[in-house]
């Protein structure tokens, strides 16, 4: 599979004069792929039954002249106003209760079936009119689920939705009372119209109704995308793509990507550094104009999983954003870094985000590859750079890493409900595992939950998991490598209950949780070994050999022949000790990465990329701050 360029490009926003000139100087610097069209849908229907066609079909055929692959967007995250009048109560509703109103975008829930019908509509005629196009070479469905906080939606359409999954469910009103506990605080009801959303009581609602609710907001993000997907799979045979997003974690991304035939992300690595870092103000200085040096390859891998390994990065930031708390400029060389770094991790394209700055309307300060005035903007030289290097490294390949890490969705809903402790949560126990491979120089696969087969890993970790489902189950039985479990692994049953044998509830289960605590921020406590547990500690039984104790002699880390179950939250220094110590049971090669330097192998190349303020040195080569470097990888190696 090629690498590739792209940019995602608004005709509507522009005089038609205009597009020619646009086309040319994307196809000179280098792009290949233009997404159009995601946001136009009072310009493709301006009244009900009225569709205005013309303005797309030169826009298409104008870029396609120019040499240039068009990924077509569905418009139906932008419902124009006309459709609001039509369905008033297709607002989303916030967990308070209060409406939200029109006057942006996404202002639509998903369990609204005139709502969704609409857009089925749209879809309907869009795909019979550009189904067979040779000039449309991908279909990217909505824009961004779940963006604004929008998947959890209170209105009465998701309330009638919900009870209609509840009974599909469960059946009879008896098996919901028993596998929710509703005996509980008198709970229990008599039929399922009695059952109301779980927002707005008076006291903590019940989990088990919780995550079933969860459970329902999730299947209505993929049950919409089945519908766009299923009218498009009938009219086209080019790919459908969905743009997901950075810690989008309210809807279970492998369902939805099920009925697509490649994930996509959006990159904002500066965008998003403040709001989703969890390592304090002298981290974010640090990487303030670089980003994480982690956020962005995670998401890289969880989307080759998402994807079924095929994805990209369709909005990829070329300068500061609008959006995010604060907004600086990548260092001069970000981009490029960026773009390099998708590929290393097998993308097949890298659009940036947009083509020209906007001067009007929310996003007119979030910077493009040309500036309001049409004058090049910074990014766009490395846009050029990257495409000319591309012509000596074409090749989308990935290694078959050695290393897995397990990640679920519904385990983040059950910690948001239930976190026993402020600031536990799923994805940070999750990154802090991903971050210290990253350090040790580790490639990484990111699997699913319903994973059946491990064969091709040696060491498999999967902290935190609330369930383990048959599939993975019986994987893990199958399983010969070294498995690393915990904290809080196997800690509920499918229902949201304590196992009646208590935790962990797993394979090879080495010890029994007797209670556990949330830890304070600031209370660590101490290993022998050196590092400390953090957030949070289980108390453990067990007969089983201690890898890791305490420094008052209680264990921490248990093995039982390959399975090594954590009894709490490792700081990176212990875990980064531990992590290595199981790489060198598995003869896997690690490396001591210092600072923002990050190491990526494919199937024919070592990536090494500098994200830290400083130059670093690499096998005695140095590395410019910014800066990205690759090297054959020997026979042996590769």
């Amino acid at each position: 599979m090629q690498r590739t360029l792209g940019v995602c490009y608004y005709p509507e926003h522009w005089p038609e004069s205009m597009w020619a000139e646009d086309a040319r100087r994307m196809a000179e610097a280098g792009l290949t792929w233009v997404r159009i069209a995601e946001f136009a849908w009072s310009r493709m229907e301006p009244k009900p039954g009225q569709y205005e066609w013309d303005w797309l079909d030169r826009a298409i055929e104008t870029l396609s002249q120019a040499g240039l692959k068009v990924v077509l967007g569905t418009p139906t995250s932008t419902p124009p106003r006309w459709l609001l009048d039509k369905w008033p109560d297709m607002l989303p509703v916030a967990q308070d209760g209060h409406t939200r109103k029109y006057g942006s975008r996404r202002h639509y829930c998903y369990s609204h079936r005139g709502f969704r019908d609409d857009c089925a509509l749209i879809t309907l005629k869009m795909a019979e009119r550009y189904g067979k196009d040779p000039r449309v070479h991908g279909w990217q469905l909505d824009n961004e689920y779940g963006n604004h906080n929008t998947t959890l939606s209170y209105s009465k359409a998701a309330r009638e939705g919900f009870l209609q999954w509840l009974a599909d469910k469960y059946k009879t009103i008896d098996a919901l009372n028993e596998a929710w506990g509703n005996v509980f605080w008198s709970m229990e009801y008599d039929n399922f119209d009695q059952i109301d959303l779980p927002n707005q009581t008076v006291a903590d609602a019940n989990p088990s109704h919780w995550l079933d609710f969860r459970r329902y907001s999730s299947d209505q993000v993929a049950d919409f995308n089945r519908v766009q997907s299923d009218i498009l799979r009938a009219h086209t045979s080019t790919p459908l793509i969905h743009n997901f997003m950075s810690k989008s974690t309210d809807f279970d991304h492998f369902k939805v990507a099920a009925d697509l035939d490649i994930a996509s992300w959006d990159s904002y690595p500066l965008g998003y550094l403040e709001k989703h870092s969890a390592l304090g103000e002298e981290w974010i200085a640090r990487y303030a104009q670089q980003g994480d040096p982690d956020f962005q390859a995670f998401h890289h891998d969880l989307y080759r999983a998402v994807g079924r390994g095929r994805w990209w990065i369709m909005e990829q930031q070329p300068g500061p954003v609008n959006w995010a708390v604060y907004n600086p400029a990548p260092l001069p060389g970000m981009p490029r870094l960026w773009a390099w770094e998708a590929f290393a991790h097998g993308a097949e394209a890298v659009c940036f985000f947009r083509w020209r700055q906007a001067p009007f309307a929310q996003e007119q300060m979030h910077a493009g590859l040309l500036r309001p005035d049409s004058a090049d903007a910074p990014a766009i030289h490395e846009v050029k750079q990257v495409a000319q290097e591309l012509k000596q490294l074409s090749k989308a390949g990935t290694v078959q890493a050695k290393v897995a890490l397990v990640f679920d969705y519904q385990s983040v809903w059950a910690w948001q409900i239930q976190p026993q402790g402020k600031g536990f949560e799923y994805f940070n126990l999750i990154f802090d595992f991903y971050r210290a491979m990253r350090r040790l120089g580790l490639s990484i696969d990111i699997v699913a939950p319903d994973c059946a087969d491990l064969s091709q890993y040696k060491l498999v970790a999967m902290p935190g998991i609330m369930h383990i489902g048959k599939h993975l189950e019986k994987a893990l039985e199958d399983f010969k490598g070294t498995v690393i479990a915990g904290p809080r692994t196997g800690s509920k049953t499918e229902d949201f209950q304590i196992p009646a044998n208590l935790p962990p509830v797993m394979p090879d289960r080495n010890c029994t949780v007797t209670y556990v605590e949330s830890l304070r921020p600031g209370v660590k406590r101490p290993l022998a070994s050196g590092g400390f547990v953090h957030h949070w500690a289980e108390a453990i039984e067990t007969d089983q050999d201690v890898l890791e104790g305490y420094t008052d002699g209680t264990p921490a880390f248990i093995s039982k022949d390959k399975t090594v179950y954590l009894t709490g939250w490792p700081d990176d220094t212990a875990l980064q000790n531990l992590l290595r110590s199981m790489c060198q049971r598995e003869t896997i090669e690690t490396m001591d990465l210092s600072g923002g330097l990050r190491v990526r192998d494919t199937d024919t190349h070592r990536f090494i990329l500098n994200y830290g303020p400083d130059a670093e040195e690499f096998e005695g080569q140095s590395v410019a701050v910014a800066d990205v470097i690759w090297k054959t990888l020997s026979p042996a190696k590769a």
